[in-house]
């Protein structure tokens, strides 16, 4: 099976049609428990979500807030492996038919083994990879293997990136482009505001792909002002903290589902 790297491209295209921003969701694998996450991934599927990115769970992961950190520091105590990854990415798909990515650091697939990775990631019915910390001058291996099998590769850019970096960063990616809206680590943020709207104008002169925000939205309203301008909303640490407040599993799955179902108002701009 080839990866559905046309899926992704496709629901894109399609929320475009409609006059509106895709909304993205993060949500780690083994958090709480692979079974849970699998849960969550189709809960917020369910509420609305059209894309969403499976975190691989990183000892070091220095871009994620303390809401994520927490959340993967629950998955690798739960001894969270990569095939569990796999696996939540084929049973999320097999259940909706919609497009799930693998969001995750360089040193975990540089240590599986990147031929491997793509394949597994591929068979499993994935669309492709976001990877934070790979820099494009060092990604040549990785993107020979995700093309050989139908995966994207979604490289991130920021406010700070310079206007030839952001062309380089938007020629060598594929699917879409990942905009983080503000320096810094994820999180919620009180305002996603201008910074973000800045990198996605400059970005889109450089590149016909589809640029998505993330970092800091955590509510309909800003998922609403980010769909002003960008092509998808990315929302991430909202997701995981409804999950670790709610008293128990069912509780949190309805929290996830009732989150998506408002961003996804948000993004439609039916607030």
């Amino acid at each position: 099976m080839s990866g559905n790297i046309q899926l992704l491209s496709d629901t894109l295209a399609a929320a475009k049609a409609e006059g509106r921003s895709a909304l993205i969701a993060y949500l780690p694998a083994g958090f709480p428990t692979v079974d849970g996450g699998i849960a969550a991934v189709k809960a917020v599927f369910e509420g609305g979500a059209d894309v969403v990115e499976v975190g691989l769970p990183h000892s070091d992961p220095v871009l994620d807030g303390p809401v994520i950190q927490t959340a993967d520091d629950i998955a690798l105590r739960g001894g969270v492996r990569i095939a569990d990854v796999m696996r939540t990415v084929r049973e999320a798909y097999e259940a909706t038919g919609k497009p799930v990515l693998v969001m995750t650091y360089w040193n975990p697939i540089d240590r599986y083994g990147v031929e491997r990775f793509t394949a597994e990631l591929a068979a499993a019915g994935g669309a492709g990879c976001i990877l934070p910390d790979l820099p494009v001058q060092e990604s040549a291996l990785w993107r020979e293997h995700a093309e050989k099998h139908g995966l994207a590769t979604v490289f991130v850019v920021a406010p700070s990136s310079k206007d030839a970096r952001l062309a380089e960063i938007s020629a060598a990616g594929s699917g879409f482009v990942y905009a983080a809206s503000l320096m810094g680590v994820t999180g919620t943020r009180e305002s996603v505001g201008a910074q973000a709207q800045d990198l996605v104008r400059r970005t889109k002169a450089t590149t016909e792909l589809p640029v998505c925000v993330g970092l800091g939205v955590s509510n309909a309203e800003q998922a609403a002002e980010v769909a002003g301008f960008a092509d998808g909303v990315i929302v991430g640490s909202a997701f995981v903290k409804r999950m670790l407040d709610a008293p128990d599993e069912t509780a949190a799955l309805e929290a996830v589902r009732t989150l998506a179902a408002d961003l996804a108002k948000g993004v439609r701009g039916t607030v």
